[in-house]
């Protein structure tokens, strides 16, 4: 069946068209209304929160006393703690696609590699020397830097990523902005070793490549720390 040069032409339109759609579609919904505070105790189950009653919202609703210039407690086995400022802590996040972190590092503290399924990270370094990478889909590519104060380091979406304090003696800081309102985390550790029910031994040690016993091991010290 032959086509018309006009009609190849439309229907090659209509396929890129199609694609930019998918992509469009493939972040967090665009808002239809100037806002959509979320409300947090309704019933309703969609996908993100239901909106608050416009008249009923205040200028408090786009606040949050979040006190992201303070440093946190990192006295843990990661020496690191993140503070998120996503869509649960701040309703008037909702439909935005944003969010925000404050990542605190002890001294040699580590962010461990995790991943957010929902979105791109921008981190920004506010004191000390990082150094933090991700890692790409198969074949795997690292990407890696020395990051300082004032340095800026974008993290794709959904892909592996760290950081790590480099000075001995010194904790360094960073906030984040995440292209999402609630990106979601996973780190890859816990997600391996830690699933509850676990994963199973003869999986995880062919994955491996290595004895079953030590993946007994692992399992056993993630179930034990529940903090992981």
């Amino acid at each position: 069946m032959a086509f018309s040069s006009s009609t190849k032409l439309l229907l090659i339109t209509a396929f890129f068209a199609l694609a930019s759609w998918q992509q469009v579609i493939a972040f967090d919904p665009s808002p239809l209304q100037d806002f959509c505070v979320a409300d947090m105790k309704s019933p309703v189950r969609v996908n993100g929160f239901p909106c608050k009653d416009p008249m009923a919202v205040t200028p408090d609703d786009f606040f949050n006393a979040a006190m992201l210039d303070q440093p946190r407690n990192t006295m843990n086995k990661f020496g690191s703690l993140v503070t998120n400022i996503n869509v649960t802590q701040f309703p008037g996040l909702n439909t935005l696609g944003i969010s925000y972190a404050r990542i605190d590092y002890a001294p040699l503290g580590v962010n461990t590699p995790h991943l957010h399924p929902r979105a791109t990270e921008l981190l920004t370094v506010l004191e000390g020397t990082l150094y933090l990478g991700f890692v790409t889909s198969n074949p795997n590519r690292l990407f890696s830097k020395v990051v300082k104060k004032g340095d800026v380091f974008v993290f794709p979406k959904a892909m592996i990523h760290f950081q790590m304090n480099l000075d001995h003696e010194k904790p360094a800081a960073a906030l984040s902005s995440l292209s999402s309102q609630n990106p979601g985390v996973i780190t890859i550790a816990s997600a391996v070793f830690g699933s509850k029910p676990p994963i199973s031994d003869d999986v995880l040690a062919k994955a491996f490549q290595v004895e079953k016993k030590l993946i007994d091991w692992l399992q056993n010290q993630f179930w034990e720390n529940t903090n992981y």
